[in-house]
């Protein structure tokens, strides 16, 4: 007589149920950021503006002289979640900052949040597709392998880079070295310093933002790719890319 053992198949059946339950509530995070991301272009976008920060600007003020700490919480908090989940606005919030905090406090502010919220939506990418690309990459042999293992000699060099060019959106700068598996270490090093130039204009045009409003304007945003401004940052740029270009040279010549 035979006889049948079927708590094995039982087994092998829900252990590969509770994988892929596992597998799915990894990509949630990422997935929830996009879905709240969609509704918020095409729900917030025609209140995230710089029209009302100039209607509100006076009761903004009043709070802000009765409450300095508890509107700077309020405001990183909002800046935070705008960076987070990709909500439109992010270069009205940084001009915002400035107008209500004054250059110095509201560049810290701005990088702060802006600092908080990328590596928010860095570690949901990492934690679910990002998990599985970086594995994928890894176990590959070849031309993606040699591109990671490059990739990940100059880390630190490539994301200052994904920072300072501002042809770069910032939501792809978030994303992207999810995908590849860098560090949170570098990742947060690169943003927190890598944005302060770019935050320190736009914060300097929120300190006179209250007199565009005075005049009937609308911040000139158009600022960042002054030559004034846009040399600085391709310099800072070339630095950092110089010692990717000295390592390319020392393994050419073997040194």
């Amino acid at each position: 007589m035979t006889v049948s053992d079927n708590s094995v198949p039982r087994r092998d059946t829900k252990e590969t149920a509770t994988m892929t339950r596992t597998g799915l509530l990894r990509h949630l995070p990422l997935a929830l950021i996009l879905i709240v991301a969609a509704v918020g272009f095409f729900t917030l976008r025609d209140y995230l503006t710089f029209q009302t920060l100039a209607e509100n600007r006076d009761a903004l003020l009043a709070f802000r002289n009765d409450n300095f700490a508890g509107l700077a919480a309020a405001f990183v908090a909002v800046y935070v979640l705008i960076v987070a989940f990709s909500l439109p606005g992010a270069a009205v919030a940084s001009v915002t900052g400035g107008f209500l905090f004054g250059l110095w406090a509201g560049t810290a502010f701005n990088v702060l949040a802006a600092t908080i919220g990328a590596v928010a939506i860095f570690l949901a990418a990492r934690t679910g597709l990002g998990q599985t690309l970086s594995a994928k990459m890894n176990a590959s042999e070849g031309t993606v392998k040699t591109l990671k293992a490059r990739l990940h000699e100059n880390e630190i060099e490539v994301l200052f880079l994904m920072r300072l060019i501002p042809v770069v959106p910032f939501f792809v700068a978030n994303i992207v070295p999810a995908f590849v598996g860098v560090s949170l270490r570098n990742f947060v090093l690169t943003t927190a310093l890598g944005i302060v130039p770019g935050a320190i204009v736009f914060t300097s045009i929120g300190v006179g933002v209250g007199e565009v409003f005075d005049r009937g304007g609308t911040p000139d945003l158009s600022l960042l790719y002054a030559p004034q401004v846009i040399l600085p940052l391709l310099g800072l740029a070339a630095l950092a890319a110089l010692p990717i270009a000295i390592r390319a040279v020392r393994g050419k010549k073997g040194l």
